[in-house]
């Protein structure tokens, strides 16, 4: 066998070869899910940053009054 020969058979096997193929699938995944979690987590971040300076200029009045 020579070296062509070798080499089309490795790339056949490579081709057939379905388990990296899974493993990609699920490398996407995760990283599609991680994507959702950081757009989520910095949604929620932005309306925590808004919520608490809502709040601190509520008592901001309250806080200058001594009461």
């Amino acid at each position: 066998m020579n070296i062509l020969q070798m080499a089309r058979s490795v790339l056949r096997q490579f081709v057939a070869d379905e388990e990296g193929a899974t493993a990609v699938e699920y490398g996407l995944i995760v990283f599609l899910i991680a994507v959702a979690i950081v757009g989520s987590v910095t949604g929620v971040g932005t309306q925590l940053i808004s919520l608490f300076g809502d709040v601190k200029t509520a008592l901001t009045p309250a806080a200058a009054a001594g009461g």
